[in-house]
């Protein structure tokens, strides 16, 4: 989905939430997991997704797409930016391939931004954390290994599936 559609999902998950400050969303694929800058706060969230090979297009989902949030209010200026960097997969098939950028439902995004407005919540406005655990739908078959290899988050080394397959086989 286009950042169009992340930012109408936001908005709407902002204005249901009543935050009066005006907020905004951007991809930025430069932010690094646990190096957020002076001032800015982090969440990180695993979401189902589909990829799509450029150059084969072979289809297959994902069920723990890597999702780094950076996010800051400025209280003065009464408004906030997050910063989104949703993490890439590679076909295991192709030989030279791209990393392919994730497709996520709709749903999932709307999940997704739920569960970050929600972090907003307590990290910007200092409220009380919100209880209620709404999961995202399946996209396809999910039973299959981490391919840590085609894994961007992997190969950069932040991968949280990678840390907890490998914590969970000890």
């Amino acid at each position: 989905m286009a950042l169009e559609e992340w930012n109408r999902i936001f908005e709407d998950t902002i204005e249901e939430n009543e935050i009066e400050d005006s907020w905004s969303i951007v991809f930025d694929d430069t932010i690094v997991p646990d190096q957020p800058e002076g001032g800015w706060k982090q969440f990180i969230s695993g979401a189902f997704a589909r990829f799509m090979c450029s150059k084969c297009r072979r289809i297959w989902p994902s069920k723990r797409v890597m999702v780094v949030f950076h996010m800051r209010r400025w209280t003065e200026e009464k408004c906030g930016k997050v910063k989104v960097r949703r993490y890439r997969q590679e076909c295991k098939r192709c030989v030279e391939c791209n990393m392919e950028e994730p497709r996520f439902k709709q749903e999932n995004i709307v999940v997704l931004l739920g569960k970050l407005v929600a972090k907003i919540l307590v990290k910007c406005y200092n409220q009380q954390p919100d209880e209620k655990n709404i999961p995202f739908q399946p996209d396809g078959r999910i039973d299959g290994p981490h391919e840590a290899a085609h894994c961007e988050a992997c190969k950069d080394g932040y991968c949280r599936q990678a840390t907890t397959e490998a914590t969970q086989q000890d």
